[in-house]
């Protein structure tokens, strides 16, 4: 991707209960292989209030994949081979928080990483990548969808620290305990490890974590069952869609210019393999998400 890109094109990653968007104009669907392999569902590319979006399900369509099945690097490398300039990531959740009630959405700005059973890198042996971290999503996106919120009338909150579990079980009153003892704000199963493969790419990436249930700690409350959350889902999905809406208006509305934050050029301090000591197998697989860096 060039950094020098001036129109947007928003990659939306749609989490559940969110399966496709209305509204979009010139659809049409294409089938994507990548390096690892096909995403979740076929891209859906259109364009909302003339701004370019692609959208993909992230569990596929009829909500097929878990969480910890969801093909996150092939879905990664589709969005940035489509030419997306921008991620943002729809995601339900449960509220580790009294104020964070069923129907909240929470702008995310940082994360806790609890899984383990997912590859975390596009980078492996043969070209080996450290990218920073530290700051995990797009500060002027984040701001575009709080914003956005605002606007819609979506009862919202900027910044919030998403806990990512495996899954797919629900917590345990232990786990939800001794995560609210962190203070932590949201818990989830899917952002992770979504928006490193997104640093990875060079894809400045923004989330919406749509609160369904108060998980299992709160005494006033029942314990989350899918019922329950499909119940405030169906609510949310619509609030999204609505702020999606007034997103792609102020995009629309403004020319784009690479991220404050430094991450269309994040790859320039982190590959640490020199160019001769990298296997060019390796560095072939890697064009399609770092060709930029690696030349």
């Amino acid at each position: 991707m060039d950094n020098l890109v001036t129109q947007w094109k928003l990659g939306i990653i749609g989490g559940s209960g969110l399966y496709s968007l209305d509204g979009l104009e010139n659809v049409r669907t294409e089938a994507v292989q990548t390096p690892w392999g096909a995403p979740s569902a076929e891209l859906t590319f259109g364009r909302l209030n003339g701004v370019e979006l692609v959208f993909l399900p992230r569990h596929g369509l009829g909500h097929t994949k878990s969480p910890s099945d969801v093909p996150y690097r092939a879905n990664i490398a589709a969005l940035k081979m489509a030419g997306c300039t921008d991620i943002l990531a729809v995601s339900a959740c449960g509220s580790l928080k009294e104020a964070f009630a069923p129907g909240h959405f929470v702008i995310i700005d940082q994360y806790v990483d609890r899984t383990r059973e997912r590859a975390r890198s596009f980078f492996e042996e043969g070209c080996i990548a450290h990218v920073p971290m530290a700051d995990p999503v797009c500060s002027r996106l984040s701001q575009l969808v709080y914003d956005a919120a605002g606007q819609a009338g979506v009862e919202a909150t900027k910044g919030g620290t998403y806990l990512v579990m495996e899954g797919p079980q629900f917590s345990t009153r232990a786990e939800s305990e001794l995560y609210r003892s962190w203070g932590l704000d949201v818990i989830g199963m899917t952002n992770m490890p979504e928006a490193r493969l997104a640093r990875e790419a060079e894809l400045p990436y923004a989330a919406i974590a749509m609160v369904t249930d108060y998980d299992c700690w709160h005494e006033s409350e029942e314990s989350v069952d899918v019922a329950a959350v499909l119940a405030v889902m169906k609510s949310n999905t619509q609030k999204a869609k609505q702020l999606l809406a007034h997103l792609t208006t102020q995009l629309g509305n403004s020319e784009r210019s690479p991220s404050p934050d430094g991450i269309e050029t994040c790859l320039d301090t982190a590959i640490v393999t020199p160019p001769p000591a990298r296997d060019p197998a390796v560095v072939d697989k890697l064009r399609s998400i770092a060709g930029r860096a690696l030349g």
